[in-house]
């Protein structure tokens, strides 16, 4: 399943599309397994994805919440993992376990800080950044652990992915995070939310030049997954482009979500999922490959896809 998913992936062709997963702040993840069958998501999208305890804040295990995913719906998974939580050993372990359990595409995540959580007193582990866990995956696929033992039995291939901002002042210095997690042996690379198509395009080229620049074989084949969130509300896009880092959410865009305010709550949305869509519909049609993150809002994610 997963080999298939990854060359679906890095087909010229093909469309490719994932959706993210919010585990809940609760004991049970059914809720919103049966909201993604009542509107046959699942039917409509490549895989899903699901977080990690985004902002620090408590959720339900992000591992355990994609392996149910994962066997209810057939479909592969990409399980975040953060470094903010974990240790090489607990990393490692969790690795492996998720490995029995035929879960084997992750995400490998810094994490937001841990003062940002809503637990008192939380401590941060922070080894190392993501790309510890990019290499500790490479070691496993060697059938080796991070301290070169040799692991019996070998565990099934990983797949691993990484992130990337989808807009940076300094260009030069997003490309070369981006060539430093291919170096990684990173299969492909999420972005931020993109919001308009001359950005994608620009990170496009930034990304093809990447994969020229690393050492890894296994990046020549290795993809950019841009990501899509769609605006909602006035606020969202202000909050985005004012306050989330590696983010530009265009003028024009917010001028005309300002003005749909003023006409009431029904006219923005009206004008955020207009705005959306096209953004969607034209990426979808320029590359083919997008991450939606929706908050779990997965009506929005069904009418988008059509």
């Amino acid at each position: 399943m997963f080999k298939e998913f990854c060359d679906f992936l890095c087909s010229d062709t093909d469309k490719f599309i994932t959706v993210e997963v919010n585990p809940p702040h609760g004991a049970s993840i059914d809720g919103l397994i049966d909201d993604i069958r009542k509107h046959n998501l699942h039917e409509k999208i490549s895989g899903f994805s699901c977080t990690d305890n985004p902002l620090a804040k408590l959720k339900m295990s992000g591992v355990l919440s994609a392996i149910k995913i994962q066997q209810e719906f057939g479909k592969p998974v990409i399980a975040t993992m953060s470094m903010r939580d974990k240790n090489k050993l607990s990393l490692q372990s969790t690795l492996l376990g998720a490995n029995d359990f035929d879960l084997r595409c992750i995400l490998a995540l810094t994490g937001d800080p841990a003062k940002f959580s809503d637990q008192p007193e939380v401590k941060g582990v922070v080894e190392r950044d993501s790309s510890l866990l990019l290499s500790i995956i490479y070691h496993l696929n060697n059938g080796v652990d991070y301290s070169n033992k040799v692991l019996t039995p070998r565990p099934k291939p990983i797949y691993p992915f990484a992130v990337a901002n989808s807009y940076a002042r300094d260009n030069k210095k997003l490309q070369k995070r981006m060539i430093k997690k291919l170096n990684y042996g990173a299969r492909a690379i999420i972005t931020q939310p993109v919001y308009d198509l001359e950005g994608a395009k620009e990170l496009l080229e930034i990304f093809d030049e990447a994969r020229e620049l690393s050492i890894r074989d296994t990046a020549k084949e290795a993809q950019l997954v841009l990501g899509q969130f769609p605006i909602v509300s006035t606020r969202t896009a202000n909050f985005i482009n004012d306050k989330v880092p590696g983010i530009h959410v265009p003028k024009e865009i917010i001028d005309d979500m300002n003005l749909a305010a003023m006409d009431g709550v029904e006219k923005e949305k009206e004008v955020g999922y207009n705005i959306s869509k096209a953004i969607f519909d034209d990426i979808m049609t320029e590359h083919g490959k997008v991450h939606l993150m929706t908050h779990n809002r997965f009506d929005l994610c069904a009418k988008l896809i059509g």
